[in-house]
This record gives structure tokens, C-alpha cells and sequence, in this order.
């Protein structure tokens, strides 16, 4: 009897060598994914003002989406940690399938009421909150070694990617079959995601071990956090940056560009370059590979005042398009930069309740940020609110910057890297599952 035929060296490889199974499935799966999202934010917000509500109604149904998503991230963060990883990701995309359809259904019957939008975007955001943390969790385990950081920038590409895909996509789809099928398609993409997530490879994982309760491994991850000063810093540096820059893109950005640049048209092109941006900084980020690797991180944040800057003078359209692109590009120096210092500095069992907290800290202040928008307007004039987001981004910074760890944390050898859970060989470069 022979043994299995070995892979033939000479056969054309059809991805990397350190895009194994894992890695791939879960590539594939956040793009489907991703272009179902992009699409479904703009056809939920037609669906309600299609059904005879405006714009405040519109704010309410994205608000409970949000709200739902920042009570339950660090549970979902927690229970990631102690179930597989996996099977808490296709939880989440079973409820989203479910919560998807649900509303698409009610769209394409017709008459839809304001609370049972309200009530299926809030669970949307439910399986948001379990979901990202374990699939953040789940994609730092699948790689390891020199090429991790390339591995996150092409993830991270591809979402970039699918979203400026998805973006244009369901606009189209919007405007020629009505915003339920699209979300229709959404809840579609979440099935397929979740089926494709049921055949990640994880024989090689070891079993949980049982922890002290939910409440305990909560507390664990705090102290993981608030443990590590570089790490807690940039979440809080993060939380000021990522609400005042969501302030100035949701609810200023649309005013300029209907006041100064010709209305929503040109503020959807500056919108797209800023997509553009993260696709090339991702290529960038494939081939850099920064060795301090916060403080990298950290320099290229301060691109993110910009748009509000622009926004504030207000610039010409060619220049605000060259802004945004700018920014995109530096995002992606910070994601690949960050996600791969997580990836190196945190241990594989926290990955999850760590990246909860991290996305507590992301998401937590844009309600409020957006909510006091208007207001703001109101008493300091647009021109000089959109100043101070701009002032903001600045601060929270440069702040970030005293922090020695920022400044020196580097980028490990790759004989000192952390192998991946369940790799098949530990002196492999990368071990994606």
C-alpha cells in the first residue's frame, strides 16, 4: 500500500504559502460578509424613510444597532475566551441571518413599524457584539511568526476592499429592486459566512480550561488591559479619536459638502477615496514592516485631524479628496501596526476579552459624540466644532506619545515569535489555521 501522494513543489500555488485554511476561510468569510453590510446600511436607512419616517427616525434605528453593540461586547468578549471561538462566530451570524431576514421580510411586505426596526437592528448589533471579538480573537490565533503582520494587512485589505464594493453595490441595488433585497442579500451573506466558518480547522486546539465565571474572566481582561500602559492609553486614545472623527464624517461632512462642494455626490467621492486609501495602505503595509511598532502606530494617527481641518476651511473638492485618501492610507498603518502588536504582546487565551475591551473603547462615545454634534453647532458655529474634533484627534495623540512603551515596543524577531494555536510545526514561519 502506498502512502498519500506528497504536494507536487512544482504545482502553481493559488494563495501564499502562510494562507492556510483558517486564515483563507476566515478571509473569505468577513469579505461575503463585509459587501452584505455596506450595502445593508444604506438600505436600512431607505427602508425607514421609506416607510414614512425621516431622518431622526433613521438616527434611532442605527442608535439601537450601536447601543446593543456596546452593552454586550465585553460579555461577548468574555464568553469568546471560554466557548470555541468558532462556534461562537457562527452563533452570531445565525442571529444576524435571523435578524437580517426578519426585517427583510417586514420591508418587502410592506409597512414595517418604527420599533420592529428598532428591535431587529438592536439584535443585529447583539451578534456584533459576540462576533467581532471572537473573530478578532479567532484571526490572530490562525497566524504566526515574520509574516503575521502581511497576513492582517491583506485581511484587512480585502475588508477595506469589500467595503467600497459593498458601498456602491447596494446603492445600486437600492435604487433598482427597493431596499428589502437588499437586505435580503445581507441576510444571505451571513448564512453563507457562518457556513463557511462551520469548516475552520480546530483539532489542534486545546480544550478551555474552566475559568471562575463570566463575571471573573471580565474582570481578567480588565486587568489584562489596564496592566499593560501602551495598551489601555490607545484604547482611550481611541475612543476620543474614533467619536470625533465619526462626528465630523456622519453629521458635519454631509453638511459642508450641501452648504460648499455641490452636495451629496462629491461627498460620496471623498468618502470612496478614503476607501481607496485603506486598499493602498494596505499594499503598503504587505511590504513594511515598521520595527517600533506603536510608535509608527501613533505617528500615523495624526493624519486623521485632517479631514476635519479641511472640512472646517472649508477646502475645494480636489484638495478634500486628497485629504481623505491620505487618511485612509495612514488607518491602515495603524490597524496592521496594532492588530500586530496584539498579536504578539497578549496570550492566545485573552486574545478575545482583550479585543472586546478594545472595541468597547472604539465604539462606546461616537452615540454621544454624534448626539452632541448638533448642539455643539449651535453654540460654537460648525466651523469652530469641526476645528476642535480636529484639536482632539491631536491631543489624544500626542498624549499617547509620552507613554515609553509606545515608543519603544518593537517588533519581535521571528525565532521569538508566538506560534499559533494548533500549528503543525513550530519552527514554520506562518501557521495560519
Amino acid at each position: 500500500m502506498t502512502s498519500a501522494a506528497a504536494p507536487d513543489p512544482k504545482r502553481p500555488r493559488l494563495r501564499p504559502a502562510w494562507a492556510g485554511r483558517n486564515y483563507t476561510l476566515l478571509s473569505v468569510s468577513a469579505v461575503v460578509t463585509t459587501l452584505g453590510a455596506h450595502g445593508a446600511l444604506i438600505a436600512s436607512a431607505f427602508a425607514v424613510l421609506d416607510a414614512g419616517g425621516d431622518g431622526g427616525d433613521v438616527g434611532l434605528v442605527a442608535a439601537a444597532r450601536t447601543l446593543f453593540l456596546v452593552v454586550f461586547l465585553l460579555v461577548g468578549g468574555a464568553v469568546a475566551d471560554r466557548l470555541p471561538r468558532h462556534h461562537v462566530m457562527v452563533a452570531a451570524n445565525a442571529l444576524n441571518f435571523l435578524s437580517q431576514g426578519a426585517f427583510a421580510l417586514l420591508v418587502l411586505q410592506g409597512d414595517p413599524k418604527l420599533w420592529q426596526m428598532m428591535a431587529l437592528s438592536a439584535l443585529g448589533g447583539m451578534g456584533q457584539a459576540f462576533f467581532n471579538p471572537a473573530a478578532e480573537g479567532m484571526l490572530m490565533a490562525s497566524v504566526s511568526g515574520e509574516q503575521a503582520s502581511r497576513a492582517f494587512a491583506l485581511f484587512r485589505m480585502g475588508m477595506s476592499g469589500a467595503g467600497v464594493g459593498g458601498a456602491a453595490l447596494g446603492g445600486a441595488m437600492v435604487a433598482a429592486f427597493g431596499p428589502g433585497w437588499v437586505l435580503a442579500v445581507d441576510a444571505v451573506a451571513f448564512l453563507v459566512a457562518g457556513a463557511l466558518r462551520m469548516f475552520l480547522d480546530v483539532r489542534h486546539i486545546a480544550p478551555r480550561e474552566p475559568g471562575g465565571g463570566l463575571l471573573a474572566d471580565m474582570r481578567d481582561g480588565w486587568r489584562e488591559v489596564i496592566g499593560r500602559p501602551w495598551l489601555w492609553t490607545i484604547v482611550a486614545q481611541f475612543a476620543v479619536v474614533v467619536a470625533v472623527v465619526g462626528a465630523a464624517e456622519s453629521v458635519f461632512g454631509p453638511l459642508v459638502a450641501r452648504d460648499e462642494l455641490g452636495g451629496a455626490g462629491p461627498w460620496g467621492i471623498a468618502l470612496g477615496a478614503f476607501g481607496v486609501g485603506t486598499i493602498l495602505g494596505g499594499l503598503l503595509m504587505m511590504r513594511w514592516k515598521p520595527r517600533r511598532l506603536l510608535f509608527a502606530a501613533t505617528l500615523s494617527v495624526f493624519s486623521l485631524a485632517l479631514p476635519s481641518a479641511a472640512l472646517a476651511v472649508p477646502v475645494p473638492l480636489g484638495w478634500l479628496i486628497a485629504v481623505m485618501f491620505v487618511s485612509g492610507v495612514t488607518i491602515e498603518i495603524f490597524g496592521v501596526s496594532w492588530i500586530t502588536a496584539l498579536h504578539q504582546e497578549i496570550p492566545e487565551e485573552k486574545l478575545s476579552r482583550v479585543s472586546a475591551y478594545d472595541w468597547f473603547g472604539s465604539v462606546a462615545m461616537v452615540p454621544l459624540a454624534t448626539a452632541l454634534a448638533g448642539p455643539a453647532e449651535t453654540v460654537f458655529g460648525r466651523n469652530a466644532s469641526l476645528w476642535g474634533c480636529s484639536a482632539l484627534v491631536v491631543v489624544a495623540t500626542s498624549a499617547v506619545l509620552f507613554v515609553p512603551d509606545v515608543r519603544h515596543l518593537r517588533r519581535r524577531e521571528p525565532d521569538g515569535a508566538k506560534v499559533a494555536e494548533g500549528a503543525a510545526s513550530p519552527q514554520a514561519e506562518v501557521t495560519p489555521r
